[in-house]
């Protein structure tokens, strides 16, 4: 970790921890790794970090050990890695985060023994790729930036036009924890849409999502509401008990995937250090294409995503 940082007014008169914490987000642990075994420059001059800084001065910081990198048999595809993020693919099934009932299988103890940040989160059944910071500084400037993400779903159904916009405000159903709906008294909720691919035979459809709002359960409650639940969900999907609906073969297609066929394919990030874009894709997984036939499927291949 490196860091070059020109003193702002606002921190004039402050001292050095007070500038690492508030400014970049350290925590008091990683303070004191720079403190005992980092380096601490002021205008070039050593400093300690309880000494005082003033505007103008210009902060090098430096801590350099591998606390931060990411085990090596996690088992989770890593795309991109460096001291500040990592871009990885989260397999279906598993949180994002550690949670009741999940300490020891989230994605994120899987990947480090040491605190990470998600810079996004992805629902445990939906795959791809999600962007994750090292330490709070990463993350806090990671965020300032739209990410890009796209996500490719199967639907029952065709949508009425090939692209559109779905345009309905979400809010959380009422006396539910989990489930979300369309509601004149939700939060206004825009998710694009464009037609892939669809399957006559099964009359299910491939399609590429965007969201340009990033509410909870958002494509699957937008995708509900138009009549086009997505093949698999057990919370919204027509073989559910809070949204049940009567779409013939869906307990087949539902039951070969096991899952709500969802996958976050693309994912454009700028790095929070070097300004650049990250741009990563995911291959459409295995699940969702055995829901088409073998020859569907080489169809689907050439579709340029």
């Amino acid at each position: 970790m490196e860091i070059n940082y020109t003193i702002e007014a606002k921190y004039d008169g402050k001292d050095i921890r007070y500038v690492l914490a508030n400014e970049f987000k350290m925590s008091n642990n990683m303070i004191k790794r720079i403190k005992l075994y980092g380096t601490m420059d002021i205008n070039g001059v050593h400093r300690r970090v309880i000494d005082t800084i003033y505007t103008n001065d210009v902060m090098y910081a430096a801590y350099d050990d591998d606390a931060g990198d990411l085990k090596k048999d996690s088992g989770i595809h890593i795309y991109f890695e460096d001291e500040w993020i990592a871009i990885c693919e989260k397999p279906q099934g598993i949180v994002t985060h550690p949670t009741h009932g999940h300490l020891d299988d989230s994605l994120l103890t899987k990947l480090s023994d040491n605190t990470l940040h998600p810079i996004m989160r992805l629902d445990r059944e939906t795959s791809g790729v999600i962007a994750i910071a090292k330490n709070g500084y990463a993350h806090s400037k990671a965020v300032q930036h739209k990410m890009n993400k796209k996500y490719i779903a199967v639907v029952y159904g065709r949508f009425s036009t090939p692209t559109g916009t779905i345009n309905k405000p979400i809010a959380r159903r009422p006396y539910s924890i989990m489930i979300r709906e369309v509601s004149p008294d939700g939060h206004p909720s825009i998710t694009h849409y464009r037609e892939l691919f669809y399957s006559e035979d099964k009359n299910i459809s491939l399609v590429e999502f965007i969201l340009e709002t990033g509410r909870c359960h958002q494509i699957r409650v937008h995708s509900l509401s138009e009549s086009h639940p997505l093949v698999g969900d057990g919370l919204y999907g027509p073989n559910s008990i809070d949204n049940p609906s009567d779409i013939p073969g869906s307990d087949v297609l539902d039951n070969m995937i096991g899952r709500q066929a969802l996958h976050a394919y693309y994912l454009g990030i700028i790095h929070p250090i070097s300004g650049e874009e990250i741009i990563t894709k995911s291959p459409i997984p295995d699940d969702m294409m055995s829901l088409f036939s073998e020859d569907e499927q080489i169809l689907i291949n050439q579709i340029d995503l």
